[in-house]
């Protein structure tokens, strides 16, 4: 394990090339959290050549760990958390690479004094929807789950990104593509393409009004969002990353009526993958069906770019009518997206004390900031 020094194309670079390559262990998401108090701490593992020295030719995996200094007890205390978002990045198959990666960050946990190191990798335990016909396991993502519970490792209370997500495979042709959405899917873009709604690209001048559209969203469905300088922070970052093979990228999609906006998607890009990690809308149009033209374009977009899959970003912990996320889930589902069910978020937690006070105090501190964070967005609209 050792820090990564190199340059920022570099670090995209050599993640790209690696398993599991994800958007949030790219440098740019790490300077979007630094912005946001945290520090950025890349590291890479290189190849054993015979006789167990590191290879310097060969990079065999990494991760891009994020550190905070938190508050415990009222007062700022000299221990950090950390978090590897989606992260490490390499081949979890490998019995002896993942042994060596594991004991790495245990080691850095304990030497870094930290009360815990959280990651959430892309490990797969299964796909589609558990009980139905075309449910699977994955042998290497129930070996990852067993493993990490022998060795101490805890799965979260706090799980930060989603546990499962809706996956659509690109490398069809588009009619296939079509062809594999629910009918009603189908119905429903050739409807928005008949009652005048037309998708447009977005510039960073439209970030202020799309952040009101996501408040309105937010408030209106029931969710937290943070403050417009985070998006911006986020949107514009990823909007004017440097041109580049291996550099991310993000482009907002804007349905409009009569040339109002009405509805709007951020697709991003990295590696391959196309990611949906944002969409908002207004009351008004909403028949016009806007966001399902939103999608296929989206779709059309993420092709352009040589993208080979589609992460719709989110789906239930618990695949019944009573999850939140139910909604949201069966307009994925008639996109023709599969699930993917992974590993979750998982803590290492050497002090264990520590550990405990931090998870029975952030819950409460969290529900105070997530009402302190709903009367903000409320009264932002207001204005």
């Amino acid at each position: 394990m050792h820090p990564f020094t190199g340059l920022p194309d570099d670090w995209n670079k050599i993640i790209a090339r690696l398993p599991g390559a994800h958007l949030l262990q790219t440098y740019e998401w790490a300077q979007v959290k630094m912005v946001n108090g945290w520090q950025t701490m890349p590291f890479i593992w290189h190849g054993l050549l015979p006789g167990g020295l590191p290879d310097p030719e060969k990079i065999v995996a990494a991760a891009m760990i994020l550190k905070k200094n938190v508050p415990l007890g009222g007062f700022a205390l000299k221990i950090s958390i950390f978090y590897c978002p989606k992260g490490p990045l390499f081949d979890w198959g490998e019995d002896g690479l993942r042994g060596r990666v594991l004991v790495d960050l245990e080691n850095f946990t304990r030497k870094q004094g930290g009360i815990f190191l959280k990651m959430d990798p892309d490990v797969i335990l299964g796909t589609g929807v558990p009980g139905s016909p075309e449910a699977a396991g994955d042998e290497v993502g129930l070996t990852v789950s067993t493993e990490l519970g022998r060795r101490g490792w805890r799965f979260s209370p706090a799980q930060v990104q989603f546990r499962n997500t809706v996956l659509l495979d690109l490398s069809p042709s588009e009619e296939d593509i079509l062809a594999r959405m629910k009918q009603k899917s189908r119905y429903n873009i050739r409807l928005a393409e008949k009652k005048g709604v037309a998708i447009r690209k977005g510039i960073v001048e439209d970030l202020p009004m799309l952040y009101r559209m996501y408040a309105e969203t937010s408030v209106r469905d029931g969710f937290v969002i943070r403050s417009q300088d985070y998006y911006l922070t986020v949107w514009s970052a990823f909007m004017n990353a440097p041109a580049s093979e291996y550099a991310p990228s993000a482009i907002p999609l804007i349905a409009e009526v009569e040339g109002e906006p009405v509805a709007a998607i951020f697709v991003f890009q990295f590696a391959g993958r196309a990611y949906y990690l944002y969409g908002m809308s207004r009351a008004a149009h909403r028949e016009k069906m806007p966001n399902h033209l939103l999608q296929w374009q989206a779709i059309r977009y993420a092709r352009s770019r040589g993208c080979r899959s589609y992460d719709l970003w989110g789906a239930p912990d618990s695949f019944n009518e009573s999850d939140s996320l139910w909604g949201v889930y069966k307009f994925k589902e008639g996109l023709g997206g599969k699930v993917a069910r992974t590993l979750g978020a998982w803590d290492f937690a050497p002090h264990p004390v520590w550990y405990k006070l931090y998870t029975e105090i952030m819950p409460r501190v969290l529900d105070v900031m997530r009402d302190r964070g709903k009367k903000n967005t409320i009264q932002q609209l207001e204005v």
